[in-house]
C-alpha cells in the first residue's frame, strides 16, 4: 500500500513541545514540513516511512516536528465564531446539547435590537431552534437560562477545550505530544 505525501501532514510543535494549538490541530504539509527542515527552523521529532526524493536528496517526511523559536501564543484569543463556539464546547447554552459547529448560531443573549453589543461576555453558542424561540426577548422574557455565563477565554481556556475534540486523522507518532500530561494505562 503506498501513501501519497499529502496523506502525511506534521504536527507542528512549539520549541516547549507543545502543540501550537490543539483545535485546530497544528499540522504543516509535508512541503511547508520539509522546507523548514531544509531552512533549519525546525527539529524533526519523528518522521514517516515515507520518503521524498529530487534528483540530490532523499528524505523521510517528518511527521512531527519542533520549532527552533519559541513562538508565545496570545493571552487573548481573537473574538470570532468559532473561538465563541470553541469555549462553550460547542455546546447550546439554552438547552445543553452538543451540535457541529455549522449547527450552531451565534447569539446575543442582550438582542443588538435591544442595546446589546457583540462582545465575549453578550454572545454565547445557541442551537437553531433555542435561537428562534429566544428570538429578540431578554432572558427574563423568555422560558429560556443559561447554562454558563458568557465571559472571555483564555488562550489556554480555548486550549484545554480544544483538546476535547479529537481531530480525525491522529498518526501513532503524534500521541505522546498531543496526550502527554494525561494518565498513562498500567
Amino acid at each position: 500500500m503506498s501513501t501519497t505525501p499529502e496523506s502525511c501532514p506534521a504536527l507542528v510543535l512549539n520549541a516547549d513541545f507543545r502543540p501550537l494549538s490543539y483545535f485546530p490541530l497544528s499540522l504543516w504539509s509535508w512541503q511547508d514540513a520539509v522546507k523548514s527542515v531544509f531552512l533549519d527552523r525546525v527539529n524533526v521529532i519523528s518522521e514517516y516511512n515515507r520518503k521524498v526524493r529530487s534528483p540530490s536528496v532523499s528524505i523521510r517526511l517528518p511527521s512531527v516536528i519542533a520549532l527552533k523559536d519559541y513562538i508565545s501564543i496570545s493571552r487573548r484569543p481573537a473574538f470570532t465564531r468559532f473561538n465563541v463556539f470553541l469555549r462553550d464546547k460547542f455546546t447550546c447554552q439554552y438547552c445543553g446539547n452538543v451540535f457541529r459547529s455549522e449547527n450552531l448560531s451565534f447569539e446575543h443573549v442582550v438582542p443588538r435590537s435591544r442595546g446589546g453589543r457583540t462582545t465575549w461576555t453578550n454572545v454565547v453558542a445557541a442551537c437553531g431552534a433555542c435561537n428562534l424561540k429566544k428570538g429578540n426577548r431578554l432572558l427574563c422574557e423568555s422560558s429560556l437560562h443559561l447554562l454558563t455565563r458568557p465571559q472571555q477565554p483564555t488562550t489556554h481556556v480555548l486550549q484545554e477545550n480544544g483538546r476535547a475534540f479529537p481531530p480525525n486523522h491522529l498518526h501513532e507518532s503524534w500521541r505522546d505530544f498531543l496526550y502527554w500530561d494525561t494518565e498513562l494505562e498500567p
